[in-house]
């Protein structure tokens, strides 16, 4: 019986992981599964960078615009929903590759999430309205005072990871913290995690290339047809945030643009950080495709 294999891509956004997958998803015969948390979304192509449509068509892709907008795809549900994708995948492949920057994506496929309350639609609608009306930082320190653990090591410039603790902490009475046992659940498929990293400098030049980019090919344009549903989790995202800010009057569209810059670079770092506490992620630049050809079949 062929052991089953999963290959791991992970990087900062912009060190060209989408194209790499491509080629090693060639090499290998296989299909790719995202792991990314807003590419799994429809109608937001250009700010989430998926593949193009060429890419699509050369590789059986599945988690790209697969979810509506107004869908919750928690780590948990994704967890769920990967886990059955790749049990029908690997009927047909020895090899799976799975690509995106998502840390806790890729970390509910590979290790499993905590199992965590239901937590009740009226109190998630009231947190989002509060996050609207009230910011960010007043939720934190919200959540400082009813699970401080936690507070210290959770991302506080990300809306979606404040709520889902202040949402979880609320709901059952107990600190989102004490959930989290750190147990990993076992897989029956081999994991190979491959990194993809390059000189800072450089990937921030790609950064603000891809932006400019994204600017010809018409993000200003799909931020404004997504503009009326700005509140939802899908949308609180680099890229549509700086444009929804930029509509509101707030700031010009050239300072929305730098702002997208500015904030990728950064959102590219906490990724960098995140993903190096992963001891089993092994680094490479995004050109040695031989060498990480050669690793994977090492692991095997």
């Amino acid at each position: 019986m062929n052991i089953k294999r999963l290959i791991v891509i992970v990087g900062p956004t912009g060190s060209g992981k989408t194209d790499l997958s491509i080629r090693l998803a060639r090499h290998f015969g296989a299909p790719i599964l995202s792991t990314d948390s807003r590419q799994v979304y429809r109608g937001m192509p250009i700010g989430t960078a998926q593949p193009t449509q060429d890419q699509l068509q050369a590789i059986e892709h599945h988690f790209i615009a697969s979810h509506d907008i107004k869908d919750y795809l928690s780590c948990g549900a994704y967890e769920e929903q990967a886990l059955q994708c790749l049990e029908e995948l690997f009927r047909e492949h020895d090899t799976v590759v799975a690509v995106g920057g998502s840390g806790l994506y890729i970390h509910a496929l590979c290790e499993g999430m905590d199992e965590l309350p239901e937590v009740d639609v009226k109190l998630r609608e009231e947190l989002n309205r509060r996050l609207a009306e009230e910011g960010l930082e007043v939720l934190a320190e919200e959540l400082k005072e009813v699970d401080p653990v936690y507070y210290e090591v959770v991302d506080r410039s990300n809306p979606a990871r404040v709520l889902r603790a202040l949402e979880v902490s609320l709901q059952s009475g107990k600190p989102y913290s004490s959930f989290r046992t750190g147990e990993r659940h076992k897989r029956d498929f081999k994991i190979v995690k491959i990194g993809v990293d390059m000189p800072r400098e450089v990937l921030y030049d790609r950064i603000n290339r891809r932006v400019d980019l994204m600017m010809e090919e018409g993000l200003e344009a799909e931020a404004r047809a997504l503009y009326p549903y700005r509140e939802l989790n899908s949308l609180r995202t680099v890229g549509y945030r700086e444009m929804f800010e930029y509509f509101d009057g707030r700031i010009s569209l050239q300072e929305a643009v730098e702002l997208i810059k500015r904030n990728s670079r950064r959102y590219a770092k906490r990724q960098l950080t995140w993903f190096r506490r992963d001891k089993e992620v092994r680094w490479f630049h995004p050109d040695e495709d031989s060498e990480m050809i050669n690793y994977a079949n090492l692991c095997e």
